[in-house]
This record gives C-alpha cells, sequence and structure tokens, in this order.
C-alpha cells in the first residue's frame, strides 16, 4: 500500500494513528502506522483512502480535513508539530473529518439585474431580491414558481417570516423605495409558469432605503433597519389595529383595476446608530442585533429599546450575523477584506476573538451553519465565497462561482450554499459536508 502521497523521500517518519467519528463505511484501522513527517493535507487523505480500500475494494477516494488537538492541520505535520510544540516521539493520533467542499455546481438561475438578496432558512426554496425591483421564488435551480410584483425600487434584503411547517408561507422584502412589503403564497403549489404575486401588506415608516429586513423567531414580527438609522419593529400579521386599507392600482392590459392592501405603521423604533443600518438579525423573542456603517455592533432589548451592548470595530460594516458556540458569536463583515467575530460572554468585548483576512475586497455577507458550532461562509466583493472552520485560520474552500461582485449569501438545506451578485446569477453550490 502506497502511504507516501505527497511525502518527500527524504524526511524523517514518525508513528500516528488515524482515529475518526464517522460511520463506516468511513472508520479505517486504528492501528498506528509509520508515516513522513512531510505530509500535508493532500498525503494525509491518500493515506486514509488507501486503508478504507484495503477494507473496501470498491471504496471510492474523497477528500478529508484532518485535526490534531482539535485543530485543523493546514501545513506538513512537520511544520504542525513544530509550531504547536507537539512531540512526535509519542504515537501521533490523528482525527479525520469529510473535507467540506462544494462537489456539485448547479446550473446558475438567471436573474434580470443584480441579486442582491437571498434567503435559503426554508429547505423548499429559495428567496431572492433584485434589482429589477423583483422578489423570486426558486424551488430548485432554474426552477422558478413565484415572482414579488409591488416594490418601485430595487430590493435590498429578504426574510422567510415562517419557514418551516405552514402550508401558505409569509415572507418580507425590504427595498430602496423605502418600504418593507409581506407577501403570502403556497410553496407546494405546483405551476408550470411563474405566479405574479402581490403584497398583502406594505409597512411604510422608513424616511430612506431600507436596506435589511429579519423576522422574530415566532413570526409574528419583523425588524428592518436603512439609511435614517433606524431600526423599525413591524407586525407581520394580516390584521393590524393601527394601519387602514389603502387602494393600490395595479396595472391591467387594457383597463386599470384598484385592489386593496393593509398599510402598517411601525409598533416601535430603535434609536441610536448615527450612519445607515445595514444589516438586522432578529435572534431571540426579545433580542435584535444591528450592523451598520457607523462602525458600530449594538444589541438590543425589544421590551425596552435600550441597546445593552455596543461594539465598535473601526469599520463600516455591511453585514452580521450571529452563531457559533451557543448561539454566542458574532461575525460580521464590512469596508475590508477581514471577517472579524467577537465573543461578547469574554471580557474586553470589543477585541475579536477570531480574524480572517484571505478575501480580497470587502466583506458583503456572512453566515453561520446552523447545526455546527465551528462553519460559517462569507461573500466579498472580490467575487469569491469562502468557508471557514473556527480551528483554521485558512478557508477551507474557495468558491468562485460568481463573475463578479458577490453582494448575497446562504447556507441552504445544510449542504449548500445559495448566493446572488452582480452578474445577475443565483448560484447554488451542493453536497457540502459539515
Amino acid at each position: 500500500m502506497d502511504v507516501n502521497g505527497d511525502a518527500d523521500e527524504t524526511s524523517r517518519r514518525i508513528q500516528a494513528r488515524f482515529v475518526t467519528k464517522l460511520d463506516p463505511p468511513l472508520k479505517a484501522p486504528a492501528t498506528s502506522i509509520a508515516i513522513p513527517s512531510s505530509l500535508t493535507r493532500l498525503g494525509l487523505s491518500t493515506i486514509v483512502n488507501n486503508l478504507l480500500q484495503a477494507g473496501n475494494p470498491d471504496w471510492e477516494p474523497e477528500p478529508f480535513d484532518f485535526l490534531i488537538d482539535g485543530e485543523l492541520v493546514r501545513m506538513s505535520l512537520e511544520q504542525f508539530l513544530l509550531a504547536k510544540g507537539i512531540s512526535a516521539e509519542k504515537v501521533l493520533e490523528i482525527e479525520y473529518i469529510k473535507a467540506v467542499v462544494p462537489r456539485k455546481e448547479e446550473q446558475p438561475s438567471l436573474h434580470d439585474d443584480w441579486v442582491s438578496a437571498v434567503d435559503g432558512s426554508s429547505p423548499r426554496f429559495i428567496l431572492t431580491g433584485c434589482y429589477d425591483n423583483f422578489g423570486r421564488v426558486w424551488k430548485s435551480a432554474g426552477v422558478c414558481t413565484h415572482i414579488l410584483e409591488g416594490h418601485s425600487g430595487a430590493i435590498t434584503s429578504v426574510s422567510i417570516v415562517n419557514p418551516e411547517g405552514e402550508e401558505r408561507v409569509t415572507v418580507a422584502t425590504a427595498s430602496k423605495d423605502q418600504t418593507v412589503r409581506l407577501w403570502k403564497f403556497s410553496a407546494e403549489e405546483r405551476v408550470k409558469n411563474p405566479l405574479k404575486i402581490r403584497p398583502f401588506k406594505l409597512l411604510r415608516g422608513h424616511k430612506a432605503s431600507v436596506q435589511s429586513v429579519s423576522a422574530q423567531t415566532s413570526g409574528d414580527m419583523v425588524c428592518s433597519g436603512g439609511w435614517d438609522c433606524t431600526i423599525s419593529l413591524w407586525e407581520s400579521n394580516e390584521t393590524n389595529t393601527e394601519g387602514d386599507l389603502v387602494s393600490v392600482k395595479k396595472k391591467r392590459v387594457n383597463d386599470r383595476a384598484e385592489e386593496s392592501q393593509l398599510e402598517g405603521e411601525a409598533v416601535s423604533t430603535l434609536v441610536g446608530h448615527t450612519q445607515c443600518v445595514s444589516s438586522v438579525k432578529w435572534l431571540q423573542r426579545e433580542t435584535i442585533y444591528s450592523a451598520s456603517m457607523d462602525h458600530s455592533i449594538r444589541r438590543w432589548d425589544v421590551e425596552t429599546s435600550k441597546d445593552l451592548l455596543n461594539i465598535n470595530c473601526g469599520k463600516a460594516l455591511n453585514c452580521i450575523d450571529i452563531g457559533g458556540e451557543s448561539s454566542t458569536l458574532i461575525a460580521a463583515g464590512g469596508s475590508d477584506p477581514i471577517l472579524r467575530i467577537w465573543d461578547p460572554r469574554k471580557p474586553g468585548t470589543s477585541a475579536p476573538v477570531f480574524q480572517f483576512s484571505s478575501h480580497t475586497s470587502w466583506i458583503s455577507a456572512c453566515k453561520w451553519h446552523n447545526k455546527s458550532w465551528f462553519h460559517l461562509l462569507s461573500a466579498s466583493y472580490d467575487g469569491k465565497l469562502m468557508l471557514w472552520d473556527l480551528r483554521t485560520a485558512w478557508p477551507l474552500s474557495v468558491i468562485g462561482s460568481h463573475e463578479d461582485k458577490v453582494l448575497c449569501a446562504d447556507w441552504w438545506k445544510g449542504d449548500s450554499i445559495v448566493s446572488g451578485g452582480v452578474d445577475s446569477k443565483l448560484c447554488i453550490s451542493s453536497g457540502i459536508s459539515v
């Protein structure tokens, strides 16, 4: 059996044992073997695949990642052991996991303008927002089932209000036309051509472009932030004592017809940011996080309308997401190539606990994986998406499916990434093992 992989023939050999939490047939014999110390991830992967193939002649090789003492190996074994001060005299235990890389790129779903917003929180469909003023619902790559008509400006943000269970889905869209709009449709409808639907509720109150919208986990309310420096809270149901039915003109081919639409007013407004509120996340019932071009991240108490946490990072921010261990880590990106992560449980919260700096332009989106403490993705104006693991400073994978700036990204179905950009494409990268 060839165990050299990418080894240098002159390198010294060390005793190692390969262990894993993966189930058979991915479990190799845990016996100690001698391997060259010059091996990198590629060579280690070759060894594990050879071990698996020895017990299963039909085994198809696949890429693996490797952990020593809980940290991913991203250099040769010799360099790693030296950097970490680990002795090579004892048997080295190396854990292997499936490599977190996309295994398939679906055909891009074309739009008529920039794809500026995407939400993949429902396994049943993907929701996108576009600079052509329309929202779209995609059943799968290339299959558009609904077109959301009603905005008079580019859509900047989208949010699925009730992603699971209910037959009729509610979604929210934010736009440069200074409004948030709510829509209902059936995700299970079988249609040959996309259905055009109108909003059932118009949320008006922002004094400038609305940049971000996020739904409360219960689905009862949504919040939005924008260029007027405020965060507004809205009821998302179809009845609202504060609202009135307004007449909205809907153009037909030969005549004009009027339809009724509920107009809602903000339940409350959170004030404190001094520049555009670029991103909002409604995490728990009483907690909203926001990122702003005033360089700050804030955590708001919904009941008191007060900010209980204020982190200044020195850069104008474009995006924020909360996840990681116990859903407490704050990831954010903005007007430089660095993805920063804070842990508000630690003293000196203003200093990031992690900084990832492989992008070459501004960060436009970041998103934690909802089932992993370690994994998150980032999108950038450099045209790249990157997959990260907190256990190493290097990206696990670089996805170059776009031909221009990437403006938005999200996870979909747990093992896919959906993204949109200036190339007017919705791209789906699938088969990612997290």
